[in-house]
């Protein structure tokens, strides 16, 4: 693994990091990410998927999107929503995994 060389970072990034890490600290968001991360789907798929209400997958995608995790791309009367890229899916990985090792040495 690359180490990060932390002279170089700037506040902007810093800031950036953690809006990115806020963006991604709800359960429900957290479920739709992994649920993207092998291709893009709708929101009424991810309704049918996670057992969220139309509602709340919505007001989460926003947030994401906001955030520059998802993009929509609309096609037709749909809009399909895709990750922005790969990075975050081996954080919210990462994250998942590193939980579970900690919850099994409870």
């Amino acid at each position: 693994m690359s180490e990060l060389n932390t002279d170089v970072i700037d506040a902007a990034s810093l800031a950036a990091a953690g809006d990115l890490l806020r963006a991604l600290s709800a359960p429900a968001r957290i479920a739709i990410v992994l649920s993207l991360q092998e291709q893009g789907k709708c929101v009424h798929e991810l309704v049918g998927e996670l057992g969220f209400s139309q509602p709340l997958v919505s007001q989460h995608l926003r947030i994401l999107k906001d955030a520059g995790v998802v993009r929509g791309n609309r096609t037709g009367r749909e809009i399909m929503y895709e990750l922005v890229d790969e990075h975050l899916t081996h954080i919210v990985n990462d994250a998942v995994q590193h939980a579970g090792e900690r919850n099994a040495d409870d």
